[in-house]
């Protein structure tokens, strides 16, 4: 079976990678489609201050109105249908991945890709990144839920369908693999790498064949000239990382003053935050959607210093903006611009001040791209590999690899957070910490789990099943066909099948779920990990085989094993030593009420 052999997971990636391709291209088409639909233009930060040839009496005032009309379309279709699709989307794939078993609703898909693009066509100042990853990440879930494969392998096709999104619409294959495997995963193994790699380019070939083989962004060559440039390029990565932190902080700020000063529904906000949105665009037409031929200017050189810095500061707000209201679009874009007008601008306030040393201006603008999204990101790597494959510039890798280096220092120097994990701190959710990892160190499952309950036959019908897993203590039970595992079903998932007027006599196999495997020799930790990201309080454990059932792991079998610990560490405190009575002083443990 696909879930289960080892091939199996190579076909499922090469499908992912397919359905990533064919998603971007769609994707890519919506967004274009809108555009003209709500501009009249194909980029219209590239047309200045013109009218709109499909209403030409409104001027360049219809700007005022494309925000509030697009916001009109989108703002009820993510609020009925999919309102994790509101913002900019990896902060929610990061989530799901790491607490969810990479479950994602497969609505998402399709509301995020119609949201996004209605979004940036009515001139909301975010990028592809963010919707695309969202998108290619339910497209592998959806398909993993199909199938029904393990947790950890859901969590490699999510990575998978990433990294497919990525590569397409960028052309970047590298940059794909990279930014799922640093940012969505989080970790480094060689079966999901090689799975990651296999999506990314299955769906870039499918991307070259409806884009073209050419580099994202098309930048004249950079060299660099004198050895002293290095010490400059330092100073700009330092630079960058302090303002990819600062546009993480105006990002968060701009959002809090949006939830304070909104009291009307949801679904209405983005059309009236529109209007402010409008207002902007009104005075800086150049912040009207991504907005790359903008920023293909400013690393030209082709703008002044002070523009540049109202450009900075522009999509600052711009993006803070778009994003506050209740928009859906990715800060990735974003941040490529905040940087090439930094670099831009340093780069050529250096040249006014260091004529014969300092080179040409457009090369501080790109290598201040991957600095400010370094900065923002704090993923180096991803970094480094995304400027070389967007730009096809290998000249000043160097230059590139230092500064990117220096601003990831400056950005874990000034935040504790990224500009993806701040959202979910703000949930109270930090993916770097598992509640009690050392105290169940050198547990394992074995020496803590339960009698195995009786499992469910695959073969029982749904209504039956349901009253059987109403009265298990968990509401969960394993399902077996022939003494063989092949998930759980629980009494929520019974319910809702029910709800939805599925037949009463259709089998309970059928919303069997396949949760991540523990065996009597997983750690504890491993095993509280499996049970968070599960549905339901218990996890079947199974023989090494992981084909037939040994026992039932609970969250009250893990708690009754911290209660141990913890009963013995405090029985090992000096306060309970001979010659150490409760309430008595220590070098380590002051008194109530001593001063220090």
């Amino acid at each position: 079976m696909l879930r289960e052999a080892k091939g199996g997971l190579l076909v499922l990636a090469l499908a992912v990678g397919c359905g990533a391709g064919l998603g971007a291209i769609a994707f890519r088409w919506l967004i274009t489609t809108f555009t003209r639909a709500l501009s009249g233009h194909t980029d219209y930060s590239a047309a200045g201050h013109a009218a709109n040839p499909h209403v030409p009496w409104l001027g360049h005032w219809f700007v005022l109105l494309a925000p509030v009309l697009a916001g009109l379309a989108y703002g009820p279709l993510v609020q009925r249908f999919a309102r994790e699709a509101r913002g900019h989307g990896v902060p929610e794939v990061m989530y799901a991945v790491a607490r969810r078993g990479g479950r994602i609703a497969p609505q998402v898909a399709v509301v995020k890709s119609l949201a996004s693009a209605l979004c940036m066509g009515g001139g909301g100042s975010v990028g592809r990144e963010g919707p695309i990853v969202q998108i290619g990440s339910a497209l592998g879930s959806t398909l993993g839920r199909t199938v029904r494969v393990a947790e950890d392998r859901m969590r490699v096709l999510v990575a998978c369908g990433a990294a497919g999104g990525i590569a397409a619409t960028f052309n970047a294959p590298l940059a794909g693999v990279f930014f799922a495997m640093e940012l969505i995963l989080r970790d480094f193994t060689a079966e999901s790498f090689g799975m990651v790699v296999l999506a990314s380019v299955t769906a870039s070939v499918i991307g070259r064949a409806a884009f073209g083989d050419n580099p994202f962004l098309h930048l004249p060559a950079f060299t660099v000239t004198h050895l002293s440039q290095y010490l400059l390029f330092a100073v700009l990565g330092v630079l960058a990382g302090a303002v990819g932190v600062g546009f993480t902080r105006i990002l968060y700020l701009v959002e809090d003053a949006c939830d304070w000063a909104w009291r009307g529904p949801e679904w209405a906000r983005p059309a009236a935050g529109g209007l402010l949105l409008g207002t902007l665009l009104l005075l800086l037409p150049q912040m009207y959607g991504v907005g790359y031929p903008v920023l293909e200017k400013a690393v030209g050189g082709r703008y002044a210093i002070g523009f540049l810095v109202v450009l900075l500061l522009g999509k600052m707000l711009a993006t803070s903006l778009t994003i506050g209201i209740g928009g859906s679009g990715g800060v990735f874009a974003p941040s490529l611009f905040i940087g090439a007008t930094l670099g831009a601008a340093y780069g050529a306030a250096a040249h006014h001040l260091l004529p014969g040393t300092t080179g040409p201006v457009g090369a501080y603008g790109l290598i201040g791209m991957g600095a400010a999204f370094a900065g923002a990101a704090r993923a180096p790597i991803t970094a480094v590999v995304i400027m070389f494959e967007l730009t096809g510039e290998y000249t000043i890798i160097l230059p590139l690899m230092t500064a990117i280096v220096l601003a990831t220092l400056t950005s874990r120097a000034l935040s504790v957070d990224t500009i993806y994990t701040l959202k979910l701190r703000r949930r109270g959710i930090d993916l770097d910490h598992t509640p009690g990892e050392a105290a169940l160190a050198g547990i394992t499952v074995g020496a803590v789990m339960e009698p195995l309950p009786r499992p469910l036959e695959g073969t029982t019908p749904l209504a039956e099943a349901a009253e059987a897993l109403a009265r298990s203590p968990h509401g969960v039970l394993p399902v077996t066909t022939g003494g063989a595992y092949l998930g759980t079903a629980t009494a929520r998932t019974a319910a809702e099948t029910l709800a939805d007027g599925a037949h009463t006599t259709a089998p309970v196999q059928t919303i069997a779920h396949l949760p991540a495997p523990v065996t009597a020799a997983t750690d504890l930790s491993a095993a509280l990990d499996a049970l968070v990201t599960t549905e339901g309080a218990g996890l079947p454990v199974l023989d090494d085989a992981r084909e037939h059932l040994t026992g039932w792991i609970t969250h009250q079998a893990i708690l009754r094993a911290l209660h141990r610990t913890a009963s013995a560490a405090a029985a090992n405190t000096p306060a309970n030593t001979p010659g150490n009575a409760p309430g008595k002083a220590t070098a380590d443990a002051p008194p109530p009420g001593a001063q220090g």
